[in-house]
């Protein structure tokens, strides 16, 4: 007991002493290689895989969106049906003729009957006898971003009214349902991320609690030496810090993998009609500056999280061992 009296009576001069033994051998409080830093890693770093891919799918269907929507804004079609008795070669060449004349029309291009069957191979397939379908024939316009409904109606009833079969479509119909469609994405994305990180939050915690209960007695011999809580705090910080570094490396890691190897595999098959449909849907699979940085930033972020989540944790524990 009078050991004991004599280290409490005199914390200024033995928690000095003592407390800078734990300082030199700072990694005994908790095992570097145990499997329950391993086990965290592959948490970890299966969180961060996840995380990266949604942020980089999501980047992906935003930027393919944003890239459609203003080729649509600039776009309208004309379809010209074919009827038995009907010149479709006269009428195509008509249709292009009163395009190009039309104020506004910047482009006017007819697509050939072995184009606009092309379009319908990824649907239809290859071996399908398209000759035998009457096949619309397409002419596509390019006119002004800002080309009003006014003109663009005047455009239609002109060739309603002057060429046989004639339609025009100006497909801005979808640019309200593109947004809607790019905006659900980006909301289940954020959702996603939400429910990802959650999970970090509270695997850190149920492993930051573990580790301190299976060092309680190390913990409680430094209390008694004079260690503070936030020296305690500090050590556990570092290590989920160092934990989450890798898993969020790990995770990162391979799903840049993985968006190479998509992006590989896309210009493998660049060229063919399915690869094509896939290019204008969600772009090239590669991932741009901003999105690197972006899930750069996320591994940083995990990493952080891990660690505020384990300081946290510590702190509230400690107050139970008082």
């Amino acid at each position: 007991m009078a050991v004991s009296t004599r280290v409490r009576d005199e914390p200024l001069t033995s928690g000095r002493t003592v407390a800078s033994a734990p300082a030199r051998r700072a990694a005994a409080i908790i095992p570097k290689n145990s499997i329950a830093g391993r086990a965290l890693i592959a948490v970890v770093a299966i969180t961060a895989f996840l995380a990266s891919l949604t942020t980089g799918a999501v980047m992906l269907v935003q930027a393919a969106a944003t890239d459609w929507q203003s080729d649509v804004a600039r776009e309208v079609t004309i379809q010209v049906i074919p009827a038995a008795g009907r010149d479709v070669e006269a009428e195509v060449r008509k249709a292009v003729e009163l395009a190009r004349a039309f104020p506004g029309v910047t482009e006017a291009r007819a697509y050939s009957k072995e184009e606009s069957a092309r379009l319908l191979e990824p649907w239809l397939g290859s071996a399908f006898r398209l000759e035998d379908l009457p096949i619309p024939r397409l002419i596509v316009l390019r006119v002004p971003a800002g080309a009003s409904s006014a003109d663009l109606a005047q455009l239609r009833k002109t060739v309603v009214e002057q060429v046989a079969g004639g339609s025009l479509d100006d497909h801005r119909a979808w640019i309200e349902r593109m947004r809607t469609m790019a905006g659900t994405a980006i909301a289940g994305g954020v959702a996603l991320l939400i429910l990802v990180f959650t999970a970090t939050v509270l695997s850190v915690s149920f492993a930051t609690r573990g580790a301190m209960a299976t060092n309680q007695a190390i913990i409680e011999v430094l209390h008694f030496v004079g260690a503070k809580d936030n020296f305690i705090a500090r050590r556990f910080q570092h290590h989920f810090l160092v934990l989450g570094l890798k898993g969020g490396a790990i995770g990162g890691g391979a799903a840049f993998v993985l968006f190479a190897v998509a992006q590989l595999l896309s210009s493998w098959f660049a060229g063919t009609a399915a690869a094509d449909e896939m290019a204008v849907l969600f772009g090239s699979f590669s991932i741009n500056f901003p999105g690197v940085l972006a899930v750069l930033g996320q591994i940083v972020l995990i990493a952080a999280v891990t660690a505020a989540t384990s300081r946290h944790v510590v702190n509230k524990t400690l107050q139970t061992f008082e």
